[in-house]
């Protein structure tokens, strides 16, 4: 195997003369070079320390010891067997310490008779493990043990703990980077633009593998190692939003000359309400790209009620001006249709043809919607995943708007997009974006923000409902029904479940059927038939229903201005952020709105200051903000992800948003520059451009 030639283009293959199975797990896991091995980042690395007196322990740190054996505990554990039935025991071994009478725990669980048989045959012990507290006592789970110091002296400086990946343990991993030669770690160093704060990229990786001068090293040292790969991190996700950003800008374009004060004109007029400035400043930016030299792609970005749907109904009809066509798609069939059926006034009375396309569409009606898209007689066309289906074909597509855009991948975007060469994109979301996130997830977009809510609405109000307080809200309830309003019941679930101790659908519809024998109450849930569950909703539209018990498929396109309820069963088991859409869906008209946060049971005190960010902020921004600390970026919409965005292995957007603004600006000033893509930092970028996303 020769090192001289190793670099970080290297493949990982040329650590072995053969390959071995831990290469062969980690090429299935997508690392492939020498780069991608040094992007495992230990999970903890710490120097090791030297043999001290036991009183010198500390719960938390690793620590390394001497002492004399007092007590052995050897006891059968009958649920546990080894390789062929062999029974295995727990044991427990206390050491004392001669020198100050100190004494520390040693525990292992599940060990075989041949482990139990030498370790009894030892009376003095050296061990080194990390120490736990547990019931005033201290103890090391699983320590190493040996009769002298020798085989526990370092083999190196440092203690690392590298993460599992693709079912290798940290030892496997450690093994395969204690290969990569020296030359790798004091080649020179690849430093980042515009900052003499961070280390270079090589002396970071040195740091944090325990590649450094041990005498040198420390933790704030360590410290200014990961802030320098979590710049690196966002440096990148940077660059390639300003990559994208320019292309996108110079790709061709369907081009319209709008004159805004002349088109906002006849636009405000086509709505019977006045327009908010937030709305009127968003389409000015619209007109702007869509008279650029670059196909538009804007997301439009703001609370519940704000009325995004305002400003992509505008766009559509300057767009139509221009005799090109509209889509505009939702990621559900009740959203659509609520969308259909607000624009159809509008496009009624301005003669322009409207359509509504389904996957639950009749066979002919899709045949003659899919044929007045192609000839171009259908202007506008309103439909959920159907519109981006290859049967599909437009004259002209000009704008396509997507609406609650999260719910869709980036595939189904373009495939709608690229219908038409040229065309224009407008995203909308009902979830007000922390900036920090803006920046990572949505960095090459342009994106408007609409903060003030239209006039005619009146908003909500907000309380959080305990046990005691259950029998007030409930007559409540019963009060604003009598006037004529009506009323949702969120719940977190449909049927009971033996492993989660929340409410059911089922429960309480049985339960509010019992409380208000009088009222008409049905349920709702996403697994209805199409069909029954449109029955439902335009009944309780129509005002047929008067409380309708659901779970969270009411989130989003349901617009009933005489719902003026919004009660939430189990609030602590929703995010924020799905609390605040649940509850944008009262108080959209000319009525109050309420908002109940109904705790069946008194919820924990970390849960209890979660809903009062509810009870107390209406500011979606902040609830955005308060939801990415607690959730983290993954789950900031209330969907099926979770966690810390995947795709970056150190960099956090809340913690480091510091680090995130500097690798921004330093962007900004290196693609400015002519000859940018000659620096080393995005030289190494493009050859291992799968690198953050893969590990």
């Amino acid at each position: 195997m020769k090192t001289n030639n190793i670099t970080l283009d290297s493949p990982i293959r040329c650590l072995s003369k053969k390959p071995t199975k831990t290469i062969e797990s980690l090429e299935a896991a997508g690392l492939k070079t020498i780069f991608d091995l040094l992007w495992i980042i230990p999970l903890r690395i710490f120097k090791n320390p030297p043999v001290k007196a036991i009183s010198m322990a500390r719960d938390g740190e690793y620590f390394r010891g001497q002492g004399k054996v007092v007590s052995f505990q050897s006891r059968p554990n009958f649920r546990a067997h080894g390789k062929g039935r062999v029974p295995l025991n727990n044991l427990t071994i206390v050491i004392l310490d001669p020198r100050d009478n100190s004494t520390l725990h040693l525990k292992w669980f599940n060990c075989y008779p041949s482990v139990i048989s030498k370790l009894k045959e030892l009376d003095e012990i050296y061990f080194s493990g990390m120490v736990q507290s547990f019931q005033g006592v201290l103890q090391i789970i699983s320590p190493e043990t040996s009769s002298n110091e020798e085989p526990l002296s370092p083999k190196n400086d440092f203690i690392i703990q590298y993460p599992t990946i693709n079912g290798l343990n940290s030892n496997l991993i450690k093994k395969l980077i204690d290969k990569i030669p020296v030359s790798v770690w004091e080649m020179d160093d690849i430093t980042f633009p515009g900052t003499t704060k961070l280390l270079g990229l090589i002396e970071a990786m040195t740091v944090l593998h325990g590649k450094y001068d041990s005498q040198k090293w420390n933790e704030e040292l360590k410290q200014k190692a990961r802030n320098s790969l979590a710049y690196f991190e966002f440096f990148c996700e940077q660059l390639k939003h300003k990559v994208r950003k320019g292309k996108l800008h110079h790709s061709p374009a369907i081009k319209m000359e709008i004159q805004d004060d002349e088109i906002l004109t006849t636009i405000k007029k086509s709505f019977p309400y006045e327009l908010t400035l937030d709305q009127v400043n968003s389409l000015k930016d619209v007109f702007k790209d869509l008279s650029g030299p670059g196909p538009m792609m804007r997301m439009i970005q703001g609370d519940v009620g704000c009325g995004k749907t305002t400003v992509a109904f505008g766009s559509a009809l300057a767009v139509i001006e221009f005799n090109h066509q509209v889509a505009i798609m939702a990621p559900t069939e009740s959203l659509a249709q609520q969308h259909y059926k607000n624009f159809k006034i509008i496009a009624d009375r301005k003669k322009i043809n409207i359509a509504l396309l389904l996957g639950g569409s009749s066979i002919s009606e899709k045949s003659r919607i899919q044929s007045g898209l192609k000839d171009g007689s259908i202007q506008i066309a309103i439909g959920t995943h159907s519109l981006f289906q290859d049967s599909v074909e437009f004259k002209s597509l000009g704008l396509a708007i997507i609406d609650e855009q999260h719910k869709f991948g980036v595939n189904q975007r373009l495939k709608l997009v690229n219908k038409t060469l040229g065309c224009h994109c407008l995203l909308m979301t009902a979830t007000p974006i922390p900036r920090s996130l803006s920046l990572t997830q949505y960095g090459d977009l342009e994106i408007s923000i609409i903060k003030t809510l239209p006039g005619h609405r009146k908003g909500f109000k907000t309380r959080i409902i305990s046990p005691d307080t259950y029998p007030k809200f409930l007559s409540f309830v019963k009060t604003r029904i009598s006037m004529g309003e009506q009323a949702y019941i969120v719940v977190p679930a449909i049927e009971e479940s033996e492993n989660m101790d929340i409410a059911n659908l089922m429960d309480i519809l049985d339960k509010f059927k019992a409380y208000f024998p009088d009222l008409r109450i049905e349920g709702l849930h996403g697994q209805l038939k199409s069909e029954d569950k449109q029955i439902v909703l335009s009944r309780f539209y129509s005002g047929d229903i008067d409380l309708l018990v659901s779970t969270s498929v009411v989130e989003v396109g349901i617009d009933v201005e005489n719902a003026t309820i919004m009660a939430i069963i189990n609030p602590e088991r929703f995010g924020l952020s799905s609390l605040h859409q649940l509850r944008g869906r009262v108080g959209r008209g000319a009525k109050p709105g309420f908002c109940f946060l109904v705790c069946e049971k008194i919820p924990s005190q970390q849960a209890f200051e979660r809903l009062r960010v509810i009870e107390n902020t209406s500011d979606g921004f902040k609830i955005a903000e308060e939801d990415l600390k607690i959730r983290g970026e993954g789950d900031i919409f209330g969907t099926s992800q979770s966690g810390s965005g995947g795709f970056r292995r150190i960099a956090n957007i809340i913690t480091d948003y510091e680090l995130l603004e500097l690798a921004r600006a330093d962007v900004e000033k290196l693609s400015n520059q002519d000859d940018f893509t000659t620096h080393p930092i995005v030289k190494l970028m493009a050859q291992n451009d799968h690198v953050v996303s893969t590990v």
